[in-house]
């Protein structure tokens, strides 16, 4: 449409199909007569850049085609911007790949491999916001938001890599949007509930030689419930790194690391210490050695709520289990935060666990009460203000006439 903008056209003739007349406006900037609007016309090497600025106002058209030249600038005369999506993906991870834990690594490989074929046979300088939005139109609503998040993501850290390489003018994933992901539901055993799932974990089914080896499950369950640790957390924590004298437990995730990279110190509830205490003396161990011999409790986990007749648990839950516990005890939100191993000062842990048992809801309403008469609640401020009044006068050191 724009391939004749370089010359200043004229009207058509009579009769002919009508044409868009551009009229040269300023230096590669152009406007189509029959709507105001202002397009750009640039050049990068032997390439012809076309665009919409997308405005009908001189100034702010001038602006953008401003950003534009700085942006075709950028661009590198390069044959990799005929390389397809999947190689420039596979070269974004392969360069992002050490800041990232094995999962994500993970879930990145299967992004690419989800989202590769809408891009097929198509050189990357050439993926326009069309075909974006036909991955939008197909994968949209077939998969949940939180895979749609993912997979978002994953396609505009490839865009934004090939942009920064001079490979692409723009991101043509920039303007999709994320679906809103809805409020996980949290799972939270009550304690009863924890008292008998660990008691049933550890009874097994009755014989001896089940219950030892069930008994490590009970142990890692018990351990997340009073340390607040995510499993990975756990099962890679070492007795080198429990501080019986200091009360405190280094969680510092293994080899693999916590979920942000930091080292974080959990002080012990009396119940943590208690475990630990019992597991030492029982185990006798080297510092070194593991304080959980499993790497899960899954299987023992679920036999026993299936048992109890409980909804399913799994290990995060326990977590929750602590957080939960420790508001009801009263702890704020930052300290909760901390222990857990959050960043941001307690706004997640409010989203997350800023909530409470409907067993705790119901014994705290009972202490609120509206009744005006309850004993030691009433003033009688008919009699009371002329008191108040002198107190209040007295104790300001001052005389009345």
């Amino acid at each position: 449409m724009l391939s004749d903008m370089a010359s200043n056209l004229s009207e058509p003739a009579s009769g002919s199909p009508s044409k868009p007349v551009f009229r040269l406006v300023g230096e590669n900037l152009y406007r189509l007569e029959s709507t105001g609007g202002y397009y750009a016309l640039l050049k990068s090497g032997s390439k012809q850049i076309r665009r919409s600025l997308k405005t009908t106002d001189r100034k702010l058209a001038e602006r953008r085609l401003a950003d534009l030249r700085r942006d075709v600038g950028n661009l590198r005369i390069s044959p990799d911007s005929k390389l397809s999506f999947r190689e420039i993906a596979n070269r974004w991870l392969a360069a992002t790949r050490h800041t990232l834990k094995p999962a994500s690594i993970r879930r990145r490989e299967g992004c690419i491999i989800a989202t590769s074929p809408f891009f097929e046979g198509v050189a990357i300088r050439n993926i326009s916001r069309q075909h974006v939005e036909r991955w939008v139109a197909e994968r949209g609503t077939s998969i949940s938001a939180q895979s749609f998040a993912h997979e978002l993501g994953t396609m505009k850290g490839v865009f934004g890599y090939a942009v920064d390489a001079g490979l692409i003018l723009s991101n043509p994933a920039a303007h999709v949007a994320r679906r809103r992901i809805p409020k996980a539901v949290i799972n939270v055993p009550s304690k009863s509930e924890f008292q008998r799932l660990v008691a049933a974990i550890r009874e097994s089914d009755g014989r001896l030689d089940s219950q030892q080896k069930a008994a490590p499950g009970a142990d890692l369950v018990e351990l997340l419930a009073y340390s607040g640790m995510r499993l990975g957390e756990a099962t890679a924590l070492q007795w080198q790194q429990v501080d019986f004298k200091r009360g405190v437990v280094m969680v510092t995730g293994g080899e693999a690391g916590t979920k942000n990279h930091d080292h974080r110190n959990v002080p012990m509830t009396s119940a943590l210490r208690g475990l630990l205490d019992r597991l030492w003396r029982e185990r006798n161990p080297s510092p070194k050695d593991f304080v959980s011999p499993i790497r899960d409790a899954k299987t023992t986990l679920g036999k026993a709520c299936k048992r109890l007749g409980l909804r399913h648990l799994h290990h995060h839950d326990f977590r929750h289990f602590f957080a939960t516990t420790c508001i009801e005890a009263g702890v704020d939100i930052p300290t909760i935060s901390k222990w857990l191993g959050h960043k941001d000062g307690g706004a997640l842990a409010m989203r997350v666990y800023g909530h409470l048992r409907e067993e705790h809801s119901f014994a705290q309403i009972q202490r609120v009460s509206f009744d005006w008469q309850t004993p030691g609640n009433v003033l009688d401020l008919a009699t009371a203000a002329p008191q108040l009044s002198s107190e209040a006068v007295g104790g300001a050191g001052l005389t009345s006439n």
